[in-house]
């Protein structure tokens, strides 16, 4: 884990969030500033700065997040929801610890940018 990044500091409970999923190897909780109805985050324990530094070490690690992220929307009444992965600055990243968007909950427009 990584001393500064704020995921890392949820992970071990030094800030608070709103749980919605835990297990030994992810996190699921509801965005602090919600762009949907539904709007939660799914996050490795493993700190990862995001999706262009996935290895194929973590491939069965990225492959839950979405199983979780699917299984804990259902959970929460959603049945259609968007599932976002941003990289970089550019695209929108701004916490360096990937993390995979749920929205759901009202029509999404498209394109999304």
């Amino acid at each position: 884990m990584a001393d500064n990044c704020i995921f890392c500091k949820i992970v071990r409970g030094e800030i608070p969030a709103a749980k919605l999923y835990e297990d030994e190897e992810l996190l699921a909780f509801r965005d602090i500033s919600p762009a949907a109805p539904l709007h939660f985050l799914v996050i490795p324990k493993k700190h990862i700065s995001g999706p262009a530094a996935v290895t194929a070490e973590d491939e069965r690690l990225i492959g839950r997040m979405l199983r979780i992220g699917s299984e804990t929307a259902k959970k929460e009444g959603i049945e259609d929801f968007r599932v976002v992965f941003n990289n970089g600055a550019q695209a929108g990243q701004t916490v360096f610890h990937i993390h995979m968007h749920i929205l759901g909950g009202r029509d999404l427009n498209w394109p999304p940018g």
